[in-house]
């Protein structure tokens, strides 16, 4: 794709964002116009208090959260040189899931939840490091082993969180792990998020040059290691962030840079703002038919996010064919 089709093909992302955003703010279990809070009468009013207490919030959050693991994914893709990589494969939402689960069996508050989600993030993403080793940039798959390892570790010990938790507790546990936006804090995302755009968007001309191998990326004079472990943390921070928002929700740093390196190319000084902007597109989309489907009750957005990803990366792979 040449810069001008790039350019006009990131202009259009950035509409369908908009216009997908306004939508958000319209549609729930009762419709209104994001012009009704401007209005005099006591619909006005209404429409001012869901709009900007409980839909901008959500929807911001909504948008940050897919543009974390948007851009998450298409930093691990390049990163191990695999098209289907993942940023869950680090074990962070693992050890997201045991942080948030053991502090909701301890009957704590919200924000213990998250501040524990947050830590188990980061600790596991920690031990994954420290397992796999320095030299990362010979041996992705050793990453990659342990990142699952982990995650399956966790994932036993989620389990066992489930079957000890009193019926009480048992329903907001599971909707936590099937992915959650209602009562979201959009703050913390969408810092983490500009912040990583700020720190990998001067690698992006570096990563074009690994995506092409180790050797020539030496051969560049490229710094290989510390270019990783920076790109790494960045990864785990983003999913961390994103895990702690919104619980787990699957699908969209795999898809999306997969789906936007057809349209785009491999220049990630144009993907991954694309990736950041898709994934926060994927999202919202999600979580409006989330909210709209069986209104005035809610899905888990994380169900709706498989539902739909499942056919879309099956739908990729055989457009894909050999290529993978």
């Amino acid at each position: 794709m040449t810069p001008t089709r790039q350019t006009f093909a990131m202009i259009f992302l950035a509409a369908l964002v908009l216009i997908t955003m306004l939508f958000s703010l319209s549609l729930g279990s009762t419709d209104f116009r994001p012009w009704q809070i401007w209005q005099g009468d006591l619909k006005a009013q209404l429409a001012r208090d869901v709009i900007m207490q409980l839909r901008l919030p959500r929807t911001l959050a909504a948008w940050a959260v897919g543009g974390l693991l948007g851009l998450a994914g298409a930093l691990q893709q390049v990163l191990l040189r695999n098209p289907l990589a993942d940023p869950y494969m680090l074990g962070t939402s693992g050890g997201a899931s045991v942080g948030a689960l053991m502090a909701i069996l301890l009957g704590a508050g919200s924000l213990i939840v998250t501040l524990a989600a947050g830590s188990g993030a980061l600790i596991m993403t920690l031990l994954v490091f420290i397992l796999a080793g320095h030299d990362l940039a010979t041996k992705p798959l050793r990453m990659l082993l342990v990142g699952v390892a982990l995650a399956s570790f966790c994932g036993a010990l989620s389990s066992l969180l489930l079957s000890l938790a009193p019926d009480g507790l048992l329903r907001g546990m599971v909707f936590w792990l099937l992915g959650d936006l209602s009562g979201a804090r959009w703050e913390p995302a969408m810092l983490c998020l500009c912040v990583c755009l700020v720190v990998i968007w001067p690698s992006a001309k570096m990563l074009n040059i690994l995506s092409l191998g180790i050797m020539p990326a030496h051969a560049l004079g490229i710094p290989i290691q510390r270019l990783q472990w920076r790109l790494y943390v960045v990864v785990a921070v983003a999913t961390a962030f994103a895990v702690t928002t919104a619980g787990i929700i699957g699908f969209i740093g795999l898809i999306v840079p997969h789906a936007l390196r057809l349209v785009f190319g491999t220049d990630h000084r144009v993907l991954l703002p694309a990736s950041a902007l898709g994934g926060g597109l994927i999202l919202l989309l999600a979580d409006i038919i989330s909210r709209v489907v069986i209104a005035p009750q809610q899905l888990p957005v994380g169900v709706v996010m498989a539902l739909a990803g499942v056919p879309v990366f099956l739908l990729l792979l055989k457009q894909r064919g050999d290529h993978l």
